[in-house]
């Protein structure tokens, strides 16, 4: 049987970016189970789309979440990203 998930990759990215800003690509790919490449087109997309906005520091990057931003389906336009990462990184604590 195929496996899946609730969760895409994209917003599994940016729970680990919540979880660290200053995460490489690298080891965002790892702790995911994607490649370097396929973490490296989802901050992209995110970049792209104004969700995440990229500082660089040195030869690293930061990134930033944009909290306040509705998550893109039209059906949840009443929900930003901060409130659906809060509830997500609070999943863990759920009885």
């Amino acid at each position: 049987m195929e496996s899946w998930s609730f969760l895409t990759n994209h917003a599994r990215v940016l729970l680990r970016i919540a979880d660290d800003p200053d995460a490489r690509l690298r080891d965002i790919a790892a702790a995911l189970g994607i490649t370097e490449r396929s973490a490296y087109s989802i901050v992209t997309d995110l970049t792209a789309a104004g969700y995440l906005v990229k500082q660089k520091d040195g030869r690293r990057n930061r990134y930033q979440i944009q909290a306040h931003l509705p998550l893109p389906e039209p059906t949840s336009r009443e929900r930003t990203i901060g409130e659906i990462l809060a509830l997500l990184a609070g999943a863990g604590t759920a009885p």
